[in-house]
């Protein structure tokens, strides 16, 4: 009797430290931030704090900060965050969101979230376009980092092939389509399309035909393309792709033709100049320049001057207004300006380095054909924008419209083509004016194309 009456104290306190831990996560559950909600759902599915009775997901149902997103067979939903990131998440599905900070205009936003199992399909918000840094999703196979895209991600086990195999469609060529993409990229850069539209680059970022590369004060890049050109492009230079065509099957019908606006940059002609070097040209303020297998420097400062500078092959320099070439052998340069034309006898840039010192993994940047797209792990599809697939092994950056894979091993690549699970995905995109239409015309196996109007 006496220890009982000495235990009851002990019991006392355990049953209140009991007490405690359930009140306080109950309260860090009720008063964890609101970070978006639910705009559209289609079967059962649930949303879950730590310690929490779960909710029943539901148009208008407030997300919070932790939560874990479930989804049964056949159930998806469409979710808005508060810096306008969508995401459709699939049905048979885990996605936890385990941190997301945003207050607009600040410079720490981040987003975190984690994909446990199954998939979804995204189009980001303010969060990634403000820092290429700020937003990731993480899965046991590999970690992707979101530069600003609109995207799918898919965790796959055998359900991905299973699905495909009921797609009758033949495959499409994962195609890059990219003419270049940037390595070794340091400081401010940007890119600018043909319409205007803005957006930042970073390392295993894409550039297009149209685009215009521009780097800020202190930046620098290189500029790798398909063919293996490469460029390393200098502090406040701006850069333009005027036309970049190649098939590595047939390199002399290719063509090469690009302008420096401004600044300063390296090149290396690639597989292009070598089967046909009149297919490649460079062009500034002041001249034209064609080469014959070459590495050369551009430099142009304010106003009509620049100076051209060759430490490889030869180069043809016509001033702009004039029929007639100068031929630049290796170590022979080039001033031309509004005061007149003189030879240089010396480099100018060399403190940047050449292109062909700094190391590029060409079959990481443009490869197609690996892995085997019947292995299980993280599929990605990238409709635009640019997403980073680090695993245990090693980076995998893709671009508009590439489809790339992380193995459970580690090993990383892209097939040589769209899986069909991912070509024949009728999951409706997160900005779908009708989600509601667009599920049922899937369950029926028709697409959206063939409704009657």
């Amino acid at each position: 009797m006496l220890a009982m009456n000495r235990a009851q104290p002990m019991l006392r306190a355990l049953r209140s430290v009991a007490l405690l831990v359930v009140v306080t996560a109950a309260v860090v559950g009720a008063h964890a931030q609101t970070v978006g909600e639910v705009e559209f759902s289609r079967g059962v599915g649930f949303a879950q704090s730590a310690g929490q009775t779960p909710r029943t997901l539901g148009k208008g149902l407030p997300l919070k900060e932790g939560d874990r997103l479930t989804t049964s067979e056949g159930s998806s939903a469409i979710i808005r965050l508060q810096d306008g990131t969508r995401m459709t998440v699939r049905p048979n599905s885990d996605l936890v969101v385990q941190q997301f900070q945003f207050k607009e205009g600040a410079q720490n936003n981040s987003m975190v979230m984690q994909l446990l199992r199954g998939g979804f399909r995204a189009i980001t918000g303010l969060i990634s376009k403000g820092s290429p840094n700020a937003a990731k999703v993480q899965t046991s196979t590999a970690t992707i980092g979101i530069r600003g895209t609109d995207f799918d991600a898919r965790v796959c086990a055998a359900d991905c092939k299973a699905e495909s195999g009921k797609v009758n469609d033949a495959a499409r060529p994962n195609a890059v389509l990219a003419s270049a993409k940037l390595v070794d990229a340091l400081g401010s850069i940007y890119a600018k399309d043909a319409s205007g539209n803005r957006r930042v680059l970073v390392s295993g970022g894409s550039v297009y035909p149209g685009d215009t590369v521009e780097t800020g004060a202190g930046a620098r890049t290189v500029l790798v393309f398909r063919d293996d050109s490469r460029l390393t492009l200098g502090a406040n230079a701006q850069f333009r792709v005027d036309n970049f065509v190649f098939d590595d099957k047939n390199p002399s019908e290719g063509r090469f033709l690009v302008t420096l606006l401004r600044g300063s940059l390296r090149a290396l002609t690639g597989l292009i100049g070598k089967a046909n070097n009149r297919n490649v040209g460079f062009s500034t303020a002041t001249a034209t320049i064609g080469i014959r297998g070459t590495g050369l420097d551009l430099d142009c400062g304010s106003g009509a001057t620049c100076s051209f500078y060759t430490w490889l092959g030869t180069i043809e320099v016509t001033p702009q207004g004039q029929t007639a070439l100068q031929v630049l052998q290796a170590g022979q340069g080039l001033f031309v300006g509004p005061t007149g034309i003189r030879p240089l006898t010396a480099p100018t840039l060399e403190n940047l380095p050449r292109p062909d010192q700094v190391p590029v993994n060409l079959q990481q940047l443009f490869g197609v054909g690996q892995p085997n797209v019947e292995e299980e792990g993280l599929f990605v599809f990238v409709r635009d924008g640019h997403i980073e697939v680090v695993s245990s092994k090693e980076t995998l950056h893709l671009g508009r419209g590439e489809a790339g894979f992380a193995s459970n091993d580690g090993s990383t690549g892209r097939p040589a083509s769209l899986p069909l699970f991912i070509q024949a995905d009728r999951l409706p995109l997160p900005n779908n004016p009708n989600p509601a239409l667009s599920s049922l015309l899937g369950d029926i196996n028709t697409s959206s194309g063939k409704q009657c109007r």
